[in-house]
């Protein structure tokens, strides 16, 4: 058993060194091409930030969180009862992703962080007729017209808009109160990706999560942009998609609609939605259709106010090369980009996804070899799901855990391949950055403190080091 420990210990410090060889790589490549005034648009790449070290109200806060979090969350997150996990689990998110704004000062990392010219709310007072708005959404999202769009309102579906014209039309306008409403909706992955897990049949792994999603690093992000936003309509549709029942699917059709409408790039999340489905126990066929119809429903919608997703999309590749991305090299990003969702995920994302991939590439082997042998069996062995070395946990099997965490990286794959996410991927791919760390699922339950504080002080090193930009 020490052998097959050290191993699989062995086998996490070398992913480890990858990612810092990746990280470091990426940092210094990235300076010499800035440099040289290669058209990075980011000062301090891979992240879309300058280097600007710092400390703010924020700071004690955060570091007593993590540290609490790092010495209490993993026992807490296996002894609590599961409805006192979830909302306990939610305020630590929504106290640790506060903190690290604070930082940056409540002006600076509230108030005025989505009140730039780049973002939405430059474009509320603008909204005076919704049907109008949507119906021109498209003839506006071209560049270098007197009323085009601002870049993040052109750069994505008009529900993102939709979202702070919301907000303003009940009360709730301005910087501050966008900001905080990022915060505490972006902090419901801490409830809805366990919950996920747990309806389809892991619970163990969703306890092991829970403590890994209240310190991720893309708080820094979430905290605050809208794709904080984002990333939890996804989560919260997803977790709807796991649960039985006929409704629970239908509503998370349309909330996977909604997130089609927030953000063209969540057309991938339907890899994940996919995976959700295949794993349920029972009803996948009715839940797909059920959900497909909900995700219908939304676009109708969409549609018969004027605006159609794919038009919308064709219109915003053409923006996006009207500005900085006909600037930045392709061969740079597309491996830096990796760096940069390093940051984002934290280290132990890394050996929990390579974790994850030996059981899976396992049981995928398991389930071709009768084909190749000429035998008639056609399922797994029986322990093709059982931990691949004494080191991984006992309780977590290849189930949820391992196959969400690698559908994550199939759509990170596709994002990233697509040359239209060159830069800023640590905000953009947060929806995606959350299914990733499931895997940590996999990571020894004696190893688990410490790769929290790795997740820790990634987050505090970033927030301290760099001034971030949403």
């Amino acid at each position: 058993m020490t052998r097959h420990l050290t191993a699989g210990r062995r086998r996490d410090l070398t992913v480890l060194a990858v990612e810092a060889a990746l990280l470091a790589a990426a940092v210094a490549v990235g300076a010499v091409l800035n440099h040289h005034d290669a058209g990075l648009h980011a000062d301090a790449a891979p992240l879309y930030a300058t280097w600007r070290p710092h400390f703010g109200w924020g700071t004690l806060p955060a570091v007593l969180l993590a540290g609490g979090v790092v010495a209490r969350g993993p026992h807490l997150a296996r002894r609590l009862p599961w409805p006192w996990l979830l909302a306990a689990g939610w305020l630590a998110t929504v106290a640790w992703t506060l903190s690290l704004a604070l930082v940056d000062g409540w002006r600076a990392g509230l108030t005025e962080r989505l009140t730039v010219q780049a973002e939405y709310l430059h474009e509320v007072p603008r909204v005076r007729d919704l049907p109008t708005m949507l119906a021109g959404f498209t003839e506006r999202i071209l560049d270098f017209r007197p009323d085009s769009w601002s870049t993040h309102t052109a750069g994505h579906p008009p529900g993102a808009l939709l979202v702070f014209v919301g907000l303003d039309r009940i009360g709730l306008g301005g910087g501050t109160a966008a900001a905080l409403a990022c915060i505490l909706v972006g902090a419901t992955v801490t409830v809805s990706v366990p919950l996920t897990l747990r309806a389809l049949g892991d619970e163990p792994a969703a306890r092991a999560v829970l403590p890994f999603l209240v310190l991720l690093p893309g708080a820094v992000w979430v905290g605050a942009s809208a794709d904080g936003i984002f990333a939890a309509v996804v989560a919260a549709g997803l977790a709807l998609l796991a649960r039985p029942g006929r409704w629970a699917p239908g509503v998370g059709g349309l909330l996977l609609g909604v997130a089609l409408h927030l953000s063209y790039g969540l057309v991938l999340a339907g890899l994940l939605a996919l995976t959700v489905l295949a794993l349920r126990s029972a009803e996948r066929i009715r839940a797909l259709c059920t959900a497909g119809l909900g995700v219908a429903a939304v676009t109708a919608v969409f549609v018969g106010y004027g605006f159609w997703w794919l038009d919308g999309y064709h219109l915003v590749v053409r923006r996006y090369y009207q500005g900085w991305a006909a600037d930045r090299p392709y061969a740079y990003w597309v491996w830096a980009n990796l760096a940069a969702l390093l940051l984002s995920t934290g280290p132990a994302a890394g050996p929990a996804l390579a974790r994850s991939l030996r059981p899976a590439l396992a049981a995928a082997r398991a389930r071709i070899a009768p084909l190749t042998h000429g035998s008639t069996r056609t399922t797994a062995p029986a322990d093709a799901d059982a931990p691949i070395d004494a080191a991984a946990p006992t309780d977590v099997r290849t189930g949820p855990a391992v196959w969400l965490s690698l559908a994550a990286a199939l759509t990170v794959a596709a994002a990233d391949g697509s040359g239209l996410s060159k830069a800023e991927v640590e905000r953009i791919w947060l929806p995606f950055a959350v299914w990733l760390l499931v895997a940590v699922a996999r990571l020894p339950a004696g190893d688990r403190r410490w790769w929290l504080a790795g997740q820790g002080v990634t987050a505090l090193a970033v927030n301290h080091l760099l001034w971030t930009v949403s």
